[in-house]
């Protein structure tokens, strides 16, 4: 049977549908359909390519998938050691391990808005919906993450204000970034820095082009949430009506 072309462009891949209800991210997505985890009217899901309307009779692990909940959002307290994922090949603790006590009793399964690195604490997003997480996550929305950074080094204001311009380290290059140095304490210097693109190890790498050796690292705000008092290892939901700022604020830079 020949299929039209807007036939094979109708409805939305099921990685994308399956994340957008909060089983979890695409790339999980795609790992569970590997491990035939998933099916349709009983049938296991071959590809992530596949094209669904609807969720209507999918299943994961044989289970119905449910229609997706109204948008959550917790902020945790990332403590350093502790990988942003679900599970790691190297045995090492994860921050699911955490937010099982951390989270309250009625939060649904939820993932982690970006990453931070196994030795970078401080906030960390998750939500329970895919669409949402993505939208936070494309670097051309530009949502701004705030860092505090205790480095050992010298580097002067002038420096981290050239960083505004952007900066192309080893082929890479990394947008805007608003860097202000808060105070010197001995041999280590303590940076404030705001990025919006958020780039794997970014903040690291572009204090290390500097000079700079990070013994430290804390983000303190993602968008319009911030850190505030939250005590390390601890988690809270963040009210409904700052997830439709978030919304707006990503709407408005997009414009």
């Amino acid at each position: 049977m020949n299929t039209t072309k807007n036939d094979e462009r109708s409805g939305d891949r099921i990685a994308k549908l399956l994340a957008r209800a909060g089983v979890a991210s695409r790339r999980e997505v795609e790992r569970m359909i590997a491990d035939r985890r998933v099916a349709i009217d009983g049938k296991v899901v071959e590809t992530p390519a596949t094209l669904l309307e609807t969720l209507r009779g999918v299943t994961v692990d044989g289970k119905p998938v449910a229609k997706p909940e109204p948008t959550r959002l917790f902020a945790f307290h990332k403590p350093t050691g502790l990988i942003t994922a679900e599970r790691d090949p190297r045995g090492r603790p994860t921050i699911y391990d955490a937010l099982r006590n951390a989270l309250p009793k009625d939060a649904p399964r939820v993932m982690p808005i970006g990453r931070l690195d196994f030795n970078t604490e401080g906030l960390l997003l998750l939500t329970n919906d895919g669409g949402f997480k993505r939208l936070l996550e494309l670097p051309a929305n530009a949502v701004e993450r705030t860092y505090r950074a205790r480095a050992h080094g010298e580097v002067s204001q002038a420096q981290l204000e050239s960083l505004i311009e952007g900066v192309t380290i080893d082929g890479v290059h990394y947008g805007r970034i608003d860097a202000n140095l808060e105070r010197r304490t001995g041999a280590n210097q303590w940076i404030e820095l705001t990025i919006t693109e958020g780039k794997n190890r970014e903040v690291r790498r572009v204090l290390e082009h500097l000079g700079l050796k990070v013994n430290r690292l804390m983000r303190t705000s993602f968008g319009p949430v911030s850190l505030g008092d939250l005590p390390r290892g601890q988690a809270v939901e963040v009210r409904k009506h700052e997830i439709g700022k978030f919304r707006s604020a990503v709407k408005q830079g997009r414009d």
